[in-house]
């Protein structure tokens, strides 16, 4: 696989908009240039792993995507019922660079809204959510999203949940926990962070 990287040194081009081609490359960035790649390529979904490397995620299909809104939506409604926190959508993006992480887009999470006050969220959300899910979509390679999962567990994330149907498994990352595997759960109970709240996965198998 080609690496390319993108140029590090000032010049005149640096106000030029920073667009995007990675047929057949694995791109290398800075967490600025990033920040320029997402302003300048407003309709891609872009995330940044802790070793900088970039990460170009397709449009999801139908079924992922009806899939993950069931579960915003029951994370919304029970979040809307007892006024927590906030949640976010896997629009959000994350900013764990000053925590040596990169800037990952969880596709739920969640933060305990105390945890919130005095940050500002119109950029890239600078705390790390007290829980998260990921769902594997059926082009997804699986072992990237288990170390995102782990990388997650090293941010100290109390509770993330990554939901695989197509090996119809749910894999659970508790912070300093070993990775609990269930087969085909019809539902999680998150009350150890989401008080009084039970996912239903029946519709993910």
């Amino acid at each position: 696989m080609i690496v390319a990287v993108a140029p590090t040194q000032s010049t005149d081009t640096d106000t030029q908009p920073l667009l995007l081609d990675v047929r057949n490359t694995a791109l290398t960035v800075t967490p600025e240039q990033f920040d320029r790649l997402c302003a300048n390529n407003p309709d891609l979904r872009l995330e940044l792993t802790p070793n900088k490397e970039l990460i170009v995620m397709a449009p999801a299909g139908g079924e992922s995507s009806e899939k993950n809104g069931d579960l915003v939506a029951d994370v919304i409604i029970w979040n809307r019922q007892t006024n927590l926190g906030r949640v976010f959508d896997s629009s959000g993006g994350y900013d764990f660079t000053a925590l040596g992480g990169g800037k990952p887009a969880p596709d739920v999470s969640w933060i305990e809204k105390s945890r919130l006050e005095g940050v500002k969220i119109v950029g890239f959300i600078p705390v790390v959510p007290d829980f998260l899910i990921e769902l594997r979509s059926a082009t997804d390679n699986l072992q990237p999203l288990q170390d995102k999962m782990k990388e997650y567990q090293r941010l100290g994330v109390k509770l993330g949940l990554l939901i695989n149907p197509k090996n119809k498994q749910l894999e659970i990352y508790r912070s300093g926990q070993e990775v609990e595997v269930l087969e085909a759960p019809s539902s999680i109970d998150c009350n150890e962070v989401l008080p009084g709240f039970v996912l239903g996965l029946s519709k993910m198998w």
